[in-house]
């Protein structure tokens, strides 16, 4: 007779649901709420990109997106606490309208599910300025926040100004700054307070969210206990992490970026009545710190246990296409360029070159010509180099890479990038690590490109004479560096011996 074990057994946990688990924070939250004993259900455009989470194996994982009503009212079904992280900021001059209808579809179908909370974590306001003088971005967070609260469904808003952690944009903007400029020229804003929260506090409310009871239903601000000046956050950061105290020189106004709109009025919590529902845990002085907030961040940095990074989440409109496999894919033109080369190096050594690869350790030929790749897409609105990689030695799906996406990783066998820079086009670059036909370590590299319209062959034709320059040199410059490496360990070991 067969056990009880060999039925399936209902599950007794509440059901969370969690949207934008492949972005930076819903990435963080659902191992926090599977150890706090929930079942969770992730919603991801792209499921693939969760595959190589260490949790993926524990969660219920559905495609589907927050703008189509059908995915929105399957992933409710049977959900206790539904998680709204997203927003469509970078999607376009119209990034308002997509978060207001993708808001009002979340709210009309966990009503009609039953759903017992909302938790959304949103832009902390400045108090006291009109909505038209705030920027698109902390407008349409605070126009999501309300489309929310109005659901019928309790609902918490968690309002936060500078998150901090390792991987978050706020770290990475001021690291980059505070350690690549000891002379800084800066906007006004450098001046404005700005109360920032660590991202451990930002989990901990989120899951003490779940548990509020039925007839909260409102706004919380959240912050941690520090109010700081941009200029005092760089300053505290190179003190921090051992570097010489950096000149800060601001500039007029009407210098400044337009990206900087959302850090020009002072964003300062108001109230702390959020600890009255999730107590500040022990020891005292929590919540946690600035400094310390950046020391746990920059030990995570420094130990390669970045667990996800801001920018993880998918860039709005970018292609997800999978990698044609057909020379004549979708009856239209496919240009490739092949490298191959023998090294000099176990397959194994090859391979930690080749998912070493972009971020601080480039791309192996003309850096130059790459920086300038990356500066000119983000002259036309892209996303260019500045977004490195999470991890400096491993590689998971879904992964941002400079201006790649990892699509597919094969460990010890295959890279598959997918191009998010601007192009008339559909790209691709493959790397490969095998042996040839004599048991030789083999590199192969493929750079596959669909175009669009006329615009698309000719930009093709236009970059094919500095292909033997930029793709030959990356092919022969990745093998040399296996070679170097697999040369230096008996020399690291000998001189270990020594």
């Amino acid at each position: 007779m067969a056990g009880t074990d060999d039925v399936p057994q209902p599950t007794a946990r509440p059901r969370a649901l969690v949207t934008g688990a492949t972005g930076y924070i819903g990435g963080r939250l659902v191992p926090e709420l599977l150890a706090a004993g929930y079942a969770v259900r992730a919603l991801a455009r792209t499921p693939e990109k969760l595959r190589d989470h260490p949790w993926a194996g524990r969660t219920e994982v559905l495609r589907g997106d927050v703008t189509d009503e059908d995915s929105i009212r399957t992933a409710m079904a049977g959900v206790e606490v539904a998680y709204y992280l997203v927003h469509a900021l970078g999607s376009g001059r119209r990034f308002e309208d997509t978060d207001r209808r993708a808001a009002q579809i979340f709210a009309r179908q966990a009503r009609a599910a039953g759903v017992r909370r909302i938790v959304y974590l949103g832009g902390l306001t400045p108090e006291g300025i009109p909505e038209q003088e705030l920027s698109p971005h902390l407008r349409s967070r605070a126009e999501v926040a309300e489309i929310l609260l109005a659901s019928g469904v309790p609902t918490a808003v968690l309002r936060a100004a500078v998150i901090i952690g390792s991987g978050s944009a706020s770290f990475e903007m001021l690291r980059y700054l505070t350690e690549r400029l000891p002379v800084m020229v800066t906007p006004s804003w450098v001046g404005t307070r700005i109360q920032p929260v660590a991202v451990r506090d930002v989990l901990r409310y989120l899951v003490g969210c779940a548990r509020l009871p039925d007839e909260v239903s409102r706004a919380f601000d959240i912050g941690g206990p520090d109010i700081l000046t941009y200029r005092d956050m760089m300053q505290r950061y190179a003190r921090v992490a051992g570097l010489p105290e950096r000149l800060i020189l601001p500039v007029p106004p009407g210098l400044a970026r337009p990206l900087a709109e959302s850090l020009r009025h002072e964003v300062v919590c108001h109230e702390h009545d959020i600890a009255r529902y999730v107590p500040d845990p022990d020891p005292p002085g929590h919540p946690i710190a600035f400094d310390e907030a950046l020391e746990l961040a920059l030990r995570r940095v420094r130990d390669a246990e970045v667990a996800t990074h801001w920018s993880n989440a998918a860039v709005p409109g970018a292609p997800s296409d999978p990698l044609p496999t057909d020379p004549d894919w979708a009856g239209g033109s496919l240009y490739t360029d092949r490298r191959e080369r023998t090294v000099d190096a176990p397959p194994e050594v090859l391979w930690r070159v080749v998912e070493g690869i972009g971020g601080d350790n480039g791309w192996y030929s003309l850096p130059l010509a790459w920086a300038v790749r990356g500066w000119l897409d983000r002259l036309i609105g892209g996303v260019g180099l500045r977004r490195g990689r999470r991890d400096a030695g491993r590689l998971r799906v879904g992964d941002s890479l400079d201006f790649w996406r990892v699509e597919e990783v094969e460990p010890g066998r295959l890279l598959r990038l997918r191009a998010e820079m601007r192009l008339p086009g559909l790209a691709w670059l493959e790397l490969t690590v095998g042996r040839d036909a004599h048991g030789r370590t083999l590199y192969g590299q493929r750079a596959l490109f669909h175009p669009h319209g006329l615009t698309g062959h000719a930009y093709w034709w236009s970059i094919s004479p500095f292909h033997a320059a930029v793709f030959g040199g990356m092919a022969r410059n990745i093998a040399a560096a296996a070679a170097a490496e697999h040369r230096s360990r008996p020399e690291r070991a000998a001189r270990a011996g020594s």
